[in-house]
């Protein structure tokens, strides 16, 4: 019986993609200890359990001792895991936001199911199937479940249309919707352009190609990068990436871990046909963001801007379970080019230390001044055009940026964390698109846009020229804070007119850049807000573009 269990256990471990010759030496007699204990307390324990959830309690807890991003995720959650880096899903194909318990269409999906059928910015979806979402408290993961569904399968939706009485019924075939890993891109000046990437997915290399393609033919020679807050993702769409900007055989990462040896990922060739290269980095800039910020600064191939990045340098290997439930076990360490491991220390169980490693950086100072940061002689290297960079925790940025804890008031979190600001938009956005549409020619920007993503012939002013007379002549409206102030009031929200008064203009900026966004594009938000985030005016100095000063 001992020999079948054994062969079975291999057996099963071999249907996995991270079987390897160490699983030839799994010690039987503590799967066993795992397996009678298990079968004792089902059979013998005083009251009725769950096995289900003794065995993903048993799995959490071996994983907990381990390092602090091994995990697992039970079945159900699997695919909501996968799908931001696979690339896709399958629904009707709409970028939403919920205005109290509404959900109001921001955009519908250029050439997708919901845009097929006639679906526009601003409706509101009321009913899927003939069952109530809007007015019945539902959560947005409950709305999200009645949307999304295989393709090719309909979904009845009512939907209510400023100026249109009555429900409008639609019918969406659901279908494969993008999801994208880049948010936004642009030309900064004639010559600089501007690319910001939120995570490193399947998609993303093709995606970086397709953009900064159509900035090089509008003139791109420089290239700033921002990968702040970006967690990071595949490490293989890091290393496409890093192919793209260095030389033929230069390093961009290494991998070595107890049991799968070490292996090199080297440049190819240096296809993308930019001079300088700038990357905007901070605290939350991690894993595959960092193999690429730390492939470009150990080449010496572009500056890094900012502020120590996260410091993760664990590789994950997904191993799916019989259930489809999903391990992710950390299988190696990797490291930059000249040999160091970006993974910040940690101790095994110890979690809750490890995620407060953002406080602690705040509470040391480090995110005020880079003296408070000290790396000892062991964790400096050189790199072969003589910079000094450093290990042990995360990437130094060449150029350090402090955090102004000014910028964002007390207030200012407080009316995001309770949704008042988006609230207020989509309110004011209500009674006033069509207007703000016909004034700023949103409709002639859609059908290029369009017209842009099937290969048709288009007149690229459509794209630009709306947005840049809402930037340069749209003021915040009295309306528009007046409604705020209202939000505020019916959320609890407490505050002096000087507390208030200094809030402001930050609040005000931010809802230009709402607006702008939920007329345009991510695009279009970040050309509002970025002039205003000290790491990228620090990575426009860097690469020579002049900024006044405040």
């Amino acid at each position: 019986m001992n020999r079948l269990f054994k062969f079975f256990l291999l057996s099963m471990l071999a249907g996995s993609s991270a079987l390897t010759a160490t699983a030839q030496g799994i010690d039987e007699t503590q799967i066993r200890k795992l397996v009678y204990t298990q079968t004792a307390i089902s059979q013998l324990y005083v009251d009725t359990v769950n096995a289900k959830k003794l065995t993903e309690d048993a799995i959490r807890g071996m994983l907990k001792e381990l390092d602090p991003h091994s995990q697992y995720t039970p079945a159900k959650d699997v695919q909501a895991l996968n799908e931001p880096l696979q690339g896709s899903f399958e629904g009707i194909g709409v970028s939403y936001n919920m205005n109290e318990d509404t959900l109001v269409v921001i955009q519908p999906t250029s050439g997708g199911p919901s845009e097929r059928v006639g679906i526009i910015a601003g409706d509101k979806i009321i009913t899927v199937n003939d069952t109530a979402i809007a007015g019945v408290k539902m959560s947005r993961e409950e709305i999200m479940k009645r949307l999304r569904g295989p393709k090719g399968t309909k979904v009845n939706l009512g939907i209510i249309r400023q100026g249109v009485k009555g429900v409008q019924k639609f019918v969406v075939t659901r279908d494969k919707i993008p999801v994208y890993t880049i948010d936004a891109w642009y030309m900064i000046d004639p010559t600089t352009g501007y690319i910001r990437i939120s995570s490193f997915g399947q998609t993303t290399h093709d995606e970086f190609v397709s953009a900064a393609t159509e900035l090089i033919g509008l003139g791109m020679k420089n290239l700033v990068i921002d990968l702040q807050g970006n967690g990071g993702g595949y490490l293989q769409a890091a290393v496409e990436m890093g192919d793209e900007f260095l030389s033929d055989g230069e390093m961009i990462v290494y991998t070595e871990g107890r049991s799968t040896g070490r292996r090199e990922y080297h440049a190819h060739a240096g296809k993308m046909n930019i001079d300088k290269v700038v990357v905007l980095v901070d605290g939350y800039t991690a894993s595959a963001a960092e193999i690429l910020s730390g492939a470009i600064q150990d080449n010496d191939r572009g500056t890094i801007v900012g502020r120590r990045t996260f410091a993760k340098g664990l590789v994950q290997r997904p191993i799916d379970l019989p259930d489809g439930s999903l391990i992710r076990l950390t299988v190696a360490h990797y490291y930059s080019p000249v040999g160091r491991c970006f993974q910040k220390p940690y101790v095994k169980g110890d979690k809750k230390a490890y995620d407060n490693d953002m406080l602690d950086r705040l509470n040391s100072g480090e995110l005020m001044s880079a003296d408070s940061i000290h790396f000892p002689d062991s964790l400096k290297y050189t790199t072969k055009g003589g910079r000094t960079v450093y290990g042990g925790g995360g990437i130094m940025p060449d150029v350090y940026v402090p955090l102004d804890t000014t910028v964002y008031t007390r207030l200012h979190r407080e009316l995001a964390a309770k949704s008042c600001i988006i609230q207020t938009t989509l309110k004011y956005l209500d009674k006033h698109r069509k207007a703000l549409s016909k004034q700023y020619d949103i409709e002639a920007y859609r059908k290029a846009k369009s017209r842009k993503g099937e290969g048709k012939s288009y007149d690229s002013k459509d794209l630009t020229e709306g947005f840049l007379r809402f930037k340069h002549d749209f003021k915040v409206p009295e309306e528009m804070i007046d409604l705020l102030k209202e939000r505020a009031k019916e959320a609890k929200v407490e505050y002096t007119d000087s507390l208030w008064q200094a809030t402001l203009p930050m609040l005000k900026l931010q809802l230009k850049a709402l607006l702008a966004r939920d007329l345009w594009d991510m695009s279009e938000y970040a050309q509002i807000m970025n002039p205003s985030n000290e790491i990228y005016l620090a990575g426009l100095k860097a690469i020579g573009i002049k900024i006044e000063e405040k």
